[in-house]
C-alpha cells in the first residue's frame, strides 16, 4: 500500500519505549519513567513485536490487516459475530470496507459491557453548566438513561437506518441521545449548537432527518441563547422532520406545536430502563457529520460502527494514553467531530468524560483552570486560539489554581504559534505535561498526526503520525518530500476513513483522490524536519506564493504575534502584478495598544526580521476579531474573499459572522 518508511528514532531495548535524544536541539519535553510505565502504546508495541516506534509505523503501513487485527484486540473491541476478513479493497482502497462479516455496535463497547458489575458505579460523565450546576452519571445510570431515550425514539417510530438530528448544547443529554440512536441502529446527525435556522435546515434536508432533538436553550456569558425557536424555523423548512424532542436545559417558556413537539421528560418518563442493543453490521452507518468546504454545500461525511468509534478510541489510547480512571475534558461542541469523538472514545476506553456547555472565560478568565482543579481533570484539550485568548488575561489566573491532576494537554484545530505553545506548556502544564498536538479531520475520524508520550516533543510539532496511518509529505507527483514544504498525504486505508459523502460519492473522490492517483491528499501543507518531527503549516488552499516562494500563513502569523502588541493574526495572499501574490496581515491587538501607522510599521518589521524583506507584508490592517469556526479555526479563505470582493462561499460554520463585516471595515 505504501512506499513510505520511517527512520528509527526509538528503541525498546535502550529505554523502555523511549529514546535518548541528548544531542537533539529544540526538545521541550522528554518522556519520564512515569509516562513510560503507564503507557498503553508501549505495551501494545511489545505485544505486536515492534522493537521501535518507527518499526511499528512501518509495520502498520506495510501490513494494515495485521495491525488493525491486533489494535481491536488491544482496545477490547467485542464483536457480536466475528469478522471473516479484516479489510476488503476490491473496490479500490478509497472504498475499503473493514471487518467483513462482523456484527458490531459501538454502544456495546461504550456502555453495555460496563453497565453491570464492578464498573457500573464508575463515573461515565461529569457535567458542569456555565451557571455552575454539576451532575454526575455513572456507567449504570447512563445506561438506564440511554435505554429510556432509545425506547422513547422507538415509540415515535424511529427505526434502524432513520436519521435523527441533534441540535443541542454539550450536555449529558446530547451524549444520551447520540448513544440511544446507536443502540437502536438509527443514524445521528450532530449539528453545531450556534447555527442559524437555514444551516440547521440544510443538514436536516440533505439527509432526510425524521426527528430533531434540541433544547429550550443554553447560556453564553450568563445570557440565555434560544434554541427551540431556531429549531422551529429549521423544522418548518425540513418536511421530513416528524417530531421535535425538547430538553429543558433552562426551563424557559418556548413556542409549542402540540402535533409535533414533545418534552424529553415526557417522552422518557414511562419508558423501560432496559433496551437490547441492535446487532448492526460492521459497515452500517451510525453517523453523518457535515463539514464545510471551500466551495459548494456542506459535505455529509458518512461513518460506520466499525469506523469512527474504533479509530477515535485507538487515537485516544495510543496518542493520549487515556485509561480507566482518567478524566477527559475537551472544550468542544457536538457539531465539531471532537464532540462525538470525545463521547465515544472516552466511554469505549472506560474513562470519564467531562462536559461543559459554557464559554472558557466566564464568569472569570480562570473558568477552565477552576474546573480542572475542581474535578481533577487529567486530560485537557483546547485550541491554540482559545489559549491565545486566555493567556492575554495574564499568568496569575492560572497560577491561583492547583493543576497537579493534569497528565496530558491536548490541542487541535489549527497550527500553533510558539509563544502560546510555550505558555500552555509552562503555565498550564508546569513544564511536566506533554502537549499532544493532534491533526486530522472529520473525514479521517480523528488524527493523521498525533504526538505520543513515548517520543520527545519539540514546540508546536507532531512527533509522529498516528500508528495505523500511512502518512507522508509529498510533492505534486506524489514523491516524498523532506526538509521542504509539501502536501500532507495518506498512502493507504484505515477503518475510520469516511465511506463517502451522503448522496454524493463522486465529490468524495474528487475532494481527496483527484490530485494524485492512489493517494489521499488531505489539503494541508506540512513539513518534516531533519530530526523527523512533523509540522502542519496551514490549509493548502490558504497558501501564499510570493515571487515563486510558497509560504504557509502560519509562518507569517507567528512572526506577527511575536510583536508584543499583537494577540492574534491572520495572513492572506492577494494578487500582485510583480510578485504573483503579496501578503496582507490582519492583526488583533492586545489592550491597551491602539492602531497607528507607527505600530503597522513595527509589526511589518517583525515579519521582515523573521522572514526576510521579500516577504514584507503589503498591508497590516487592524481588527477587533477574526472570522472563526466554533472549533476556533480562522477562516482565511473568507477573509481573502471579503478582501477581494469575491463570493464568501459556505460560511455556515462561522461562530462570529460579524467579524466578516469587521474585515470589510478594516479594508
Amino acid at each position: 500500500m505504501t512506499g513510505q518508511t520511517y527512520p528509527s528514532r526509538i528503541g525498546v531495548s535502550d529505554i523502555p519505549c523511549g529514546r535518548d535524544e541528548a544531542s537533539s536541539a529544540g526538545i521541550a519535553w522528554r518522556p519520564t519513567p512515569f509516562y513510560l510505565e503507564r503507557s498503553r502504546l508501549c505495551r501494545f508495541m511489545e505485544s505486536f513485536g515492534a522493537e521501535s516506534f518507527e518499526a511499528l509505523l512501518n509495520m502498520s503501513a506495510a501490513a494494515p490487516e495485521r495491525f488493525w487485527q491486533e489494535a481491536v484486540r488491544d482496545l477490547d473491541i467485542q464483536f457480536y459475530t466475528p469478522y471473516t476478513q479484516v479489510m476488503d479493497t476490491s473496490q479500490g482502497w478509497e472504498w475499503t470496507t473493514w471487518f467483513k462479516g462482523a456484527q458490531y455496535n459501538y454502544v456495546h463497547d461504550a456502555l453495555d459491557k460496563r453497565a453491570t458489575g464492578e464498573e457500573r458505579d464508575r463515573p461515565a460523565i461529569i457535567f458542569e453548566g456555565e451557571e455552575g450546576s454539576v451532575r454526575t452519571l455513572t456507567y449504570g445510570e447512563l445506561h438506564e438513561e440511554v435505554c429510556r431515550f432509545a425506547n422513547g425514539l422507538r415509540s415515535l417510530g424511529v427505526e434502524k437506518g432513520d436519521r435523527v438530528g441533534l441540535f443541542m448544547p454539550f450536555t449529558p443529554e446530547v451524549a444520551i441521545a447520540m448513544l440511544a440512536c446507536g443502540k437502536i441502529g438509527a443514524i445521528f446527525i450532530p449539528v453545531f449548537s450556534g447555527y442559524a435556522a437555514p444551516s440547521v435546515a440544510s443538514r436536516l434536508n440533505d439527509c432526510g432527518a425524521k426527528v430533531l432533538v434540541t433544547s429550550d436553550g443554553f447560556t453564553r456569558r450568563g445570557k440565555p441563547v434560544a434554541m427551540k425557536e431556531v429549531a422551529d424555523q429549521a423544522a418548518a423548512e425540513a418536511p421530513t422532520v416528524e417530531n421535535v424532542i425538547v430538553h429543558k436545559r433552562l426551563g424557559r417558556e418556548v413556542p409549542w406545536n402540540d402535533e409535533r413537539d414533545i418534552w424529553w421528560d415526557d417522552l422518557v418518563s414511562t419508558q423501560s430502563v432496559e433496551c437490547e442493543t441492535v446487532r448492526t453490521d460492521a459497515e452500517d452507518l451510525y453517523m453523518i457529520i457535515y463539514t464545510s468546504g471551500t466551495t459548494g454545500k456542506p459535505k455529509g461525511a458518512q461513518h460506520v460502527h466499525c469506523g469512527f468509534p474504533i479509530k477515535g478510541s485507538q487515537d485516544m489510547a495510543h496518542g493520549f494514553d487515556l485509561q480507566p480512571g482518567d478524566i477527559l475534558f475537551w472544550y468542544t461542541d457536538i457539531g465539531w467531530m471532537m464532540g462525538p469523538w470525545a463521547i465515544s472514545g472516552a466511554l469505549m476506553l472506560g474513562a470519564t468524560l467531562f462536559m461543559y456547555d459554557g464559554t472558557p472565560d466566564y464568569p472569570g478568565p480562570d473558568r477552565i483552570w477552576a474546573m480542572v482543579e475542581r474535578h481533577g481533570i487529567t486530560h485537557l484539550g483546547i485550541s491554540p486560539t482559545a489559549i491565545r485568548a486566555l493567556m492575554s488575561h495574564g499568568d496569575e489566573w492560572v497560577q491561583k489554581h492547583d493543576l497537579e491532576s493534569l497528565l496530558f494537554l491536548g490541542s487541535t484545530g489549527e497550527p500553533w504559534n510558539p509563544d502560546p505553545w510555550w505558555w500552555y506548556f509552562r503555565q498550564v502544564g508546569g513544564g511536566r505535561c506533554p502537549i499532544i498536538n493532534y491533526s486530522g479531520g472529520t473525514e479521517i475520524s480523528g488524527g493523521i498526526l498525533c504526538c505520543n508520550p513515548l517520543l520527545p516533543i519539540k514546540p508546536a510539532s507532531f512527533n509522529a503520525p498516528v500508528p495505523g496511518m500511512a502518512a507522508d509529505v509529498v510533492d505534486d507527483q506524489g514523491n516524498p518530500v523532506r526538509g521542504a514544504v509539501g502536501e500532507l498525504a495518506i498512502r493507504g486505508p484505515w477503518p475510520g476513513m469516511t465511506r463517502g459523502f451522503w448522496g454524493d460519492p463522486e465529490r468524495y473522490k474528487e475532494t481527496y483522490f483527484s490530485r494524485i492517483p492512489g493517494i489521499w491528499v488531505h489539503g494541508d501543507w506540512a513539513q518534516i524536519d531533519d530530526d523527523g518531527y512533523w509540522y502542519i503549516l496551514g490549509r493548502s488552499d490558504d497558501t501564499i506564493k510570493v515571487a515563486g516562494k510558497r509560504l504557509g500563513p502560519a509562518e507569517v502569523e507567528s512572526a506577527a504575534v511575536s510583536h508584543p502588541a499583537v494577540r492574534e493574526a491572520a495572513a492572506i495572499g492577494v494578487p500582485d502584478e510583480l510578485k504573483g501574490e503579496s501578503v496582507v496581515v490582519f492583526a488583533v491587538l492586545r489592550p491597551p495598544h491602539e492602531s497607528s501607522d507607527a505600530l503597522r510599521g513595527e509589526i511589518a518589521g517583525a515579519i521582515v526580521a523573521q522572514l526576510g524583506k521579500s516577504l514584507a507584508p503589503k498591508k497590516v490592517l487592524f481588527v477587533s476579531d477574526l472570522p472563526k469556526t466554533r472549533n476556533a479555526k480562522i477562516m482565511r479563505r473568507v477573509i481573502r474573499a471579503k478582501y477581494l470582493g469575491e463570493p464568501l462561499g459556505d460560511i455556515t460554520s462561522l461562530e462570529n459572522p460579524a467579524a466578516v463585516e469587521e474585515i470589510g471595515r478594516a479594508i
